[in-house]
């Protein structure tokens, strides 16, 4: 039988080992807390480089009585955006008339609910609350996914958003319409916090 040698080790040693493992443990959750921050300034630069003025995460009346959350709002020279970010991973196979979209990652394989769908309750909500700003939306699925059989209609990679409401078009097309600020203003004042938070897309 073979005994390992006891330590002895003075308190003074000992609270410098426990004092240099919290240490550790600090730097690898303000590291963690750090990648996330600029993961999110990435996702929010992309997202809404393109855009006079957004808003994130709101709550839109449905004109039920009840609201629906809206993961971005952008103000662009077409007009009002709403985007709703899918963050899912795997092959997407789905289409304009499928009800339920499938996903295969890896050993996995499942379904969720067509989102243009949603997409249109959202746009339909966002419209009632306008006059006359022109609303059009996209759901926006980041890099961990990929459609190999093409994108269905008002869908997006995350990659290409900036292409699709390019900065240099806010940059080039001056001040928007009174009108359409005036609009803009009305949707932010009928909006709410929402607690639902956009998922994090990779880019």
């Amino acid at each position: 039988m073979i005994t390992l040698p006891q330590l002895n080790l003075d308190p003074r040693t000992v609270a410098s080992i426990a004092l240099g493992a919290l240490a550790i443990v600090l730097l690898l959750l303000v590291w963690r807390w750090y990648r996330r921050r600029r993961a999110s300034a990435r996702l929010l630069a992309t997202v809404t480089g393109g855009a006079f003025d957004h808003l994130r995460d709101v709550l839109v009346p449905d004109g039920q009585g009840g609201s629906l959350h809206i993961d971005f709002l952008l103000l662009t020279t077409r007009g009002c955006v709403v985007l709703d970010m899918r963050n899912v991973a795997g092959n997407i196979f789905g289409g304009d008339q499928m009800t339920a979209w499938t996903v295969m990652h890896r050993a996995l394989r499942y379904t969720f609910a067509n989102p243009q769908t949603g997409l249109y309750d959202r746009i339909a909500a966002v419209r009632a609350v306008l006059e006359v700003l022109p609303v059009e939306g996209r759901v926006v699925f980041s890099a961990r996914g990929r459609f190999p059989k093409g994108l269905p209609r008002f869908t997006l990679m995350l990659a290409s958003l900036p292409s699709e409401y390019p900065a240099a078009e806010r940059a080039q097309s001056g001040a928007l319409p009174d009108s359409w600020r005036a609009d803009w203003e009305r949707l932010r004042a009928a909006c709410a916090p929402s607690s639902l938070v956009a998922p994090k897309a990779a880019i």
